[in-house]
């Protein structure tokens, strides 16, 4: 008689571990991923939305880059190392009148003076080489005060020179800026772009959101609906920085192509933190326009009356070193200033995290301060 094989019994089948996360928590995140979904959903449809926040800044960065391509990239306030005798023979009635147009320090300390260059502090070192030479060591950062620069050294040397009627010059003008000779104009729109772009698409964003919202009854059956305001407005804020990093990512794609020739220096990565702090500031400026405005005309006039002046005070298109002091006083408080200057640092002058941390910080600040006073003023309704 044969035994039967005997045959394993089937091992029990595992029950899947428990979820740990509790009720409430899975309900935020999930109220969380399906609002950003929506909103992500909602901006890729619109067609005007996408070209506003995308492709219009982009065209300047194009249009401006393309115009000044082959334009030299020299920068201007000047240190004299030691005794440079063209500029010290300048006296009187002559003294007065240079004066008027070049602001001269004096140090000793060259390598000093040529790291305040290249940070921006100064806009140009001046000192005397052998055999009479003036040397001029400019940034790449302002075509305009740096080429005004020169010319007024320009001018003093032939002045001098001409004094000397009948014998060889007495004196020789060599400039060079202190970059990289390669750096092209693209190195100093890209910041001011990046940041216009970054500001028009947080605070127009947040603003026409919230108002729209607002007329179509979104925000009160929100409001009647299980979902925290917390997970409303970090969908909001998540949406907006994501559009803020695709905006960055794309002007650098570009800007950095060859055609254009942009050198990231530094920690340019610095700019990621940047720009998100920078976009959480912005947005603040958007609530309180959408917290004022009843309409969504209303909030895009009061948003445009904002962001306009704000990008040509804070350096986004041209430097601000010409300005009366008044407005100077004007665009140190604006945000899109700082973030211009920590963007230009980090992206083309080799600045660190010291550079832009500061800034971080007082973007961040900002955005407290006008959160705060968009909450006091924000409506469900009309």
């Amino acid at each position: 008689m044969t035994a039967e094989p005997t045959t394993a019994a089937p091992a029990p089948a595992q029950a899947p571990a428990p979820d740990s996360t509790p009720p409430a928590e899975r309900e935020r995140v999930s109220a969380f991923a399906s609002l950003s979904r929506v909103m992500i959903v909602a901006f890729v449809r619109d067609r005007s939305a996408l070209f506003f926040v995308l492709l219009f800044p982009l065209m300047f960065l194009m249009l401006f880059g393309t115009l000044l391509k082959g334009a030299s990239s020299p920068h201007a306030k000047v240190e004299q190392v030691g005794a440079v005798r063209v500029l010290d023979s300048v006296q009187g009635e002559a003294r007065t009148g240079l004066e008027q147009v070049l602001t001269i320090t004096r140090g000793d300390d060259e390598a000093a003076a040529l790291e305040k260059v290249r940070k921006g502090d100064l806009d140009a070192m001046i000192k005397e080489g052998p055999d009479g030479k003036v040397v001029v060591r400019y940034s790449a950062a302002d075509q305009v005060r740096s080429g005004s620069v020169q010319g007024i050294v320009n001018s003093v040397v032939q002045q001098a020179n001409q004094a000397a009627t009948g014998r060889p010059p007495a004196f020789v003008m060599e400039s060079s800026q202190v970059e990289d000779g390669s750096l092209k104009p693209i190195q100093f729109l890209t910041p001011g772009l990046l940041g216009w772009a970054v500001a028009t698409g947080a605070v127009f964003g947040a603003a026409l959101t919230l108002v729209g919202w607002r007329q179509k009854k979104v925000l009160r059956r929100l409001r009647l609906a299980p979902v925290s305001a917390g997970s409303v407005i970090s969908s909001r804020v998540a949406v907006s920085v994501l559009t803020a990093l695709t905006q960055t990512a794309v002007f650098l794609a570009v800007a950095t192509t060859p055609f254009f020739g942009l050198k990231l220096t530094g920690d340019w990565w610095l700019i990621v933190p940047l720009v998100v702090c920078a976009t959480v500031a912005f947005m603040s400026i958007g609530l309180l326009a959408g917290s004022l405005a009843k309409t969504e005309e209303a909030a895009n006039g009061i948003s445009q009356i904002i962001v306009l002046p704000m990008s040509f005070l804070s350096g986004s298109f041209f430097p601000t070193d010409g300005m009366p002091g008044w407005l100077k006083a004007i665009s140190e408080a604006l945000p899109l200033r700082h973030l211009v200057d920590a963007s230009q640092s980090v992206l083309s002058r080799g600045g660190g995290v010291m550079d832009a941390l500061p800034t971080m910080g007082g973007l961040l600040l900002f955005a407290a301060v006008l959160t705060g006073i968009s909450w006091k003023l924000f409506r469900w309704e009309d």
